[in-house]
């Protein structure tokens, strides 16, 4: 059974003596050749009845559940815009503080653990694993939409603005509103998202890699339950987490099937429907569960550094045969801009730009929320052997950086496109801004099909990765356990994205983000007190 587990701490740690072990409470089942199963009795259960109701029922009441799901995405972000940002500065501003403190110098999995991977594979799976269909989806067509918000300024209308620019908006300045618009493009890409990843994933390794408590979320907890972490506490925070990561999942699976169906219609004419993109899926779903039978090193590891190639190859070209100039100094005019306006775009009160703080950062913040067990635990699985330090600068700047470059790159040249003339991009529907982007660059074909096969691999590394997370926390912290589990969770992300897809599409996707991110933020402000009360106990060299 010890390869079930978790490596033991090397070297001096402040090891949690419990009586629980691993994999106490699960219903293991062994027919050899045939069948197996190794689940935990209570959070399997609960997650997967569950989940399995839940996609029966939206798909069989396809027609009445699309407004509910809109109206609850609406009810969530506008009444818990204030906690959504308030929470996301509270998790910067503690890893911000853990990078400087001396507890920074702690490694995970005790002083003399070594790292598993190198930097480059390591850098590629959390990349790969943290936002990648989001950054194709979103990476031409949010500085686009906030660029022309902001120029045209604000629209109020019987006392309320109407209008989506982010804070006052730049009314009729070409240069400010494309400041301001990357600026708000970062906020949502940068340092906040990946704050909560480093807090979820530090949290994690520190306790099951120095402390030699399971990989369950549970875990972290400790500090406050106790051994009542094993019973129904602990029970209910893995079961909010396997609810949190599937729906955040399904948010992006579906995006990721909206950009490739539309891609296929611009490249070859194939008409973009519901029916094409359930295809896609399907597909989709069948290889990300081929990459999870793999595991992950063969799998996961060989797809996330293949992806991160390919997206250099087009950000590359972007940046070679676009408008390179104003790119390369974008790049650090974009950064200078986001140090500005991070104050104000981060203030949670007193502001009046509603439908973008409502619509775009609350629902992003929910988002990442949701998707940060997933991530979280998939970072913690990679970075055994850093440190504390390490990991959080790695987490936080490395992401964030490329993602600045990403959005300059390709956003930044369809808004020089418009400036030019150029008015499709603009124009188009959200999925499809960024292949009429390309559409003015040479060998649009190319880069078009490379840009559908980076839609369709990060749609796998997602799936494949939050697979083997979700069967984990489902598996009472057992990281190996039986592949069928894994083919049920990869099976069952692609399915709900089908039923959310059917039943509202992109409003019920973030509906169903959004509602899983206020819960799971409630349980990261107690992993944030567990941490720095498990950093404080913990030796340092």
């Amino acid at each position: 059974m010890a390869d079930l587990a978790i490596p033991a701490p090397e070297g001096a740690t402040q090891v949690i003596e419990t009586d629980y072990e691993i994999g106490q409470d699960n219903i293991q089942y062994r027919r050899r050749f045939v069948f197996e199963l190794d689940i935990h009795n209570i959070v399997f259960c609960v997650a997967a009845l569950s989940i399995v109701a839940f996609t029966l029922l939206t798909l069989m009441f396809q027609t009445s559940l699309g407004p509910v799901f809109a109206d609850l995405r609406t009810f969530l972000t506008v009444n818990l815009d204030w906690f959504f940002l308030s929470v996301g500065n509270v998790f910067v501003l503690l890893c911000l503080a853990l990078i400087v403190l001396p507890v920074g110098k702690i490694r995970l999995g005790g002083p003399e653990a070594v790292a598993e991977y190198g930097y480059v594979g390591w850098f590629a799976m959390l990349f790969a694993a943290g936002m990648g269909i989001g950054l194709m989806f979103y990476g031409v067509s949010e500085p686009m939409s906030h660029f022309t918000a902001a120029f045209d300024g604000p629209v109020v209308e019987n006392g309320v603005r109407t209008d989506w620019a982010p804070l006052g908006g730049a009314m009729g300045d070409t240069a400010e509103a494309r400041r301001l618009s990357m600026a708000a493009t970062i906020f949502h890409w940068g340092l906040h998202p990946w704050a909560i990843y480093a807090i979820v994933a530090l949290s994690l390794a520190l306790f099951s890699y120095n402390k030699g408590l399971p990989l369950t979320l549970r875990s972290v907890f400790y500090p406050i339950f106790g051994e009542r972490v094993w019973g129904w506490p602990g029970h209910v925070i893995d079961i909010l987490a396997v609810f949190a990561t599937i729906f955040g999942l399904s948010t992006s699976l579906g995006i990721g099937a909206q950009q490739a169906s539309a891609g296929f219609e611009f490249l070859f004419g194939w008409t973009s429907t519901n029916s094409t993109m359930v295809v896609l899926i399907l597909l989709i779903t069948a290889i990300a569960t081929a990459s999870v039978v793999a595991g992950m090193d063969k799998g996961v590891k060989r797809l996330s550094e293949f992806n991160m190639l390919l997206a250099i190859a087009l950000l590359g070209f972007v940046i070679a045969v676009g408008p390179t100039a104003q790119i390369v100094g974008g790049f650090f005019r974009n950064l200078g801009a986001y140090a500005t306006y991070l104050p104000a775009l981060s203030n949670p009160f007193g502001r009046d730009d509603d439908n973008f703080r409502q619509g775009w950062t609350s629902f992003y913040w929910a988002w990442w929320i949701s998707w940060s067990p997933f991530v979280g635990m998939f970072i913690a699985r990679v970075s055994r052997g850093r440190t504390v330090r390490e990991l959080l600068i790695a987490v936080l700047l490395v992401p964030s950086l490329v993602s600045v470059l990403w959005m300059t790159a390709l956003g930044g040249t369809a808004i020089s496109q418009v400036l030019a003339g150029f008015t499709a991009a603009r124009d188009a529907t959200l999925e499809l801004q960024l292949f009429q982007m390309l559409s003015q660059l040479p060998l649009t074909g190319i880069t078009s099909f490379i840009g559908i096969i980076l839609v369709v691999v990060f749609f796998v590394t997602s799936s494949d990765s939050g697979s083997l997370v979700i069967d984990t926390i489902s598996a009472g912290g057992k990281v190996n356990a039986p592949v069928p589990q894994r083919v049920f969770w990869a099976t069952f992300e692609g399915l709900v994205a089908i039923a959310l897809l059917l039943g509202g599409g992109l409003a019920a996707l973030q509906a169903m983000a959004v509602s899983t991110g206020f819960p799971f933020a409630i349980v990261l402000l107690g992993a944030s007190f567990s941490l720095v009360k498990g950093l404080i106990d913990e030796p340092r060299p």
